[in-house]
């Protein structure tokens, strides 16, 4: 289960597959359609609404602060499960800046969130087409081919966000998740020990941190635990559960729990 999709604010980035992982900001570097968004179910009013809004705002805001703020609020209501609000604030982006990248893969994202998973592809590919430097873009659509079932998909798209940002913990963390369900499992474990070292490097607020390394743990145990190496399973859970004391993330804590319990039974 994969664990993390990225975000990306203005110009500057959940594989949880039931286990992957979304905001994507390795130490080495490794080897290594466009689309119109069908299917989103939109409500004229509220459209028109955030497009008043923003022309109300332009009284006393220039255009790049506009977007910026509506940018930030769109991600703010995805973060809230407002699903419509954020791809209707994120459209009206798309619509002002048609070659925004970034925009294009936000709206993946929240589209991906949302259900609406062929319409995440087509974002996720157009942001690829305008930007092929965009590494979190990979690792959303990795994710996409990951719950799909198309796992080689999935393993080169991470492949690709990992050698654009060899500091991309979700991609390797993610990657990591998909070699174990290709049993490859001492790839998978070396994925998961090169996100936990490049973690270690990178300056997080303390949330981010510990909700990530608390995945990373868990995907760690559960190879360990598939493997048979229960005393490294049963000590990852915890380092787990650890992390989650810091943290809220009840999904995981549940997932973590279970899984100790039945290593236990």
């Amino acid at each position: 289960m994969n664990v993390h999709s990225s975000l990306n604010r203005a110009n500057t980035t959940h594989h949880l597959r039931p286990e992957t992982v979304g905001i994507t900001k390795s130490f080495s570097p490794r080897r290594g359609s466009l689309g119109v968004t069908r299917g989103v179910k939109r409500r004229p009013q509220r459209r028109e609404s955030t497009e008043r809004l923003m022309r109300n705002q332009g009284v006393w805001l220039d255009a790049h602060e506009q977007d910026r703020l509506l940018r930030q609020r769109s991600l703010e209501e995805a973060k809230q499960g407002n699903y419509l609000l954020a791809v209707e604030g994120l459209s009206v982006l798309i619509d002002r800046n048609p070659e925004n990248a970034t925009d294009y893969n936000n709206r993946g994202l929240v589209q991906f969130q949302w259900g609406e998973r062929e319409a995440a592809l087509e974002d996720y590919n157009r942001a690829i087409q305008l930007n092929p430097k965009l590494a979190n873009a990979y690792n959303n659509r990795a994710n996409y081919y990951a719950i799909q079932g198309q796992l080689a998909e999935a393993i080169a798209d991470y492949e690709m966000a990992i050698d654009l940002d060899p500091t991309n913990v979700r991609a390797w963390l993610n990657q990591g998740i998909t070699f174990r369900d290709l049993e490859m499992y001492s790839q998978a474990i070396e994925n998961f020990e090169q996100a936990l070292h490049i973690s270690e490097l990178l300056t997080r607020t303390s949330e981010d941190s510990c909700v990530l390394d608390a995945h990373i743990y868990a995907a760690r145990g559960r190879t360990h635990h598939i493997i048979g190496d229960w005393n490294y399973a049963i000590a990852d859970y915890n380092r787990a559960l650890d992390c989650l004391s810091e943290c809220a993330s009840e999904r995981l804590y549940t997932q973590v729990t279970r899984w100790i319990e039945a290593l236990k039974g």
